[in-house]
């Protein structure tokens, strides 16, 4: 069974579509949150996401954030204007979607957390330190996480800190270890990279395939600023920070 694992789309029904195109036919698709914020459609990703096969989804913190369970106060000020814009533009059918969203789920072996299993919707797993941290937050084998936008895995190690890899495209991963896995952002990357991010987790060859794409950057950034998004959020698309 192919798998596709994506998170933090936000927004951005260019990239998702991308990524969609190219992952091909799949038996199911995994969502670790945030699939508003920051972009210019969130109503037609919501949609767009709907659509897909055997779908779990989970809440991240803009998707809480548009729905008022977050104070705007806990973001940056231009975060919080994209969060406002978003709110006002979504209609009755993408807010119930989101309203029904889970913050943590478990599916068999793999924990999915937005943020961390700790703090599923504010933490970054980004560190080491961070990572072994939270190893006791979860019993399952494996936890999926968002929210950094980057692309990692940190394997858990009984006697030193979790071994951290920064997967590039293309790169395979197998282990019978205990691990945290971080898809990267498919509407926003900030690891220097523009290009969507993306797994693949093949479970019978129990392989996890790290994906990029590249999508048209230029027309996602005219409609951000068309709506009046900050230009931040536009800009940094093209340098994948």
């Amino acid at each position: 069974m192919r798998t596709l694992i994506i998170s933090d789309i936000h927004a951005n029904l260019t990239a998702f579509e991308a990524v969609l195109a190219d992952a091909g036919s799949v038996d199911r698709v995994w969502c670790l949150g945030d699939v508003v914020g920051y972009g210019p459609d969130p109503n037609e990703c919501i949609a767009l996401l709907r659509q897909q096969p055997g779908l779990r989804c989970i809440m991240g913190n803009h998707d809480a954030a548009v729905l008022g369970f977050i104070d705007l106060r806990a973001f940056n000020e231009q975060a919080a204007k994209a969060v406002k814009i978003q709110s006002e533009l979504l209609t009755q059918e993408s807010h119930d979607f989101l309203e029904l969203l889970d913050i943590m789920i478990e599916e068999g072996q793999i924990t999915f957390a937005h943020g961390s299993p700790s703090d599923p919707i504010w933490e970054y797993i980004i560190t080491s330190r961070s990572a072994v941290e939270n190893f006791s937050a979860f019993q399952t084998q494996i936890c999926l996480v968002g929210h950094s936008h980057v692309p990692l895995i940190f394997g858990e190690n009984p006697h030193v800190r979790p071994t951290m890899l920064m997967p590039q495209n293309a790169d395979r991963w197998r282990s019978k270890q205990r691990f945290i896995l971080n898809p990267g952002s498919v509407g926003q990357p900030r690891d220097r990279n523009p290009k969507a991010a993306y797994v693949i987790w093949d479970d019978e060859e129990d392989t996890w395939l790290f994906k990029r794409v590249a999508y048209d950057v230029g027309s996602v950034q005219q409609r951000i600023l068309a709506l009046g998004i900050p230009s931040r959020h536009a800009s940094r698309l093209s340098q994948g920070i």
